[in-house]
């Protein structure tokens, strides 16, 4: 685990950006990272193992991307 992420237990569905979401601190930015899938979408509830995945996802994001401003949108197949 990357010690400059730390995640938030807050995963919630925006409706608005039609993506689940939590938000995280990236070196101290306090982040909120969007999920766009349409298989996640269909689930009503995320399991704390597929919640453990998509923080791993993030970390290889960020491996190779920098967050432009506040949020980070990540495209799932």
């Amino acid at each position: 685990m990357n010690q400059a992420i730390l995640f938030n237990d807050d995963l919630t569905f925006d409706n608005e950006q039609d993506a689940w979401c939590f938000t995280a601190l990236v070196s101290g930015q306090s982040i909120i990272v969007y999920f766009h899938s349409m298989q996640l979408k269909q689930l009503s509830e995320i399991s704390s193992c597929t919640k453990f995945d998509l923080e791993e996802v993030v970390e290889l994001w960020l491996e190779k991307n920098e967050p432009e401003g506040n949020e980070i949108h990540i495209e799932m197949r």
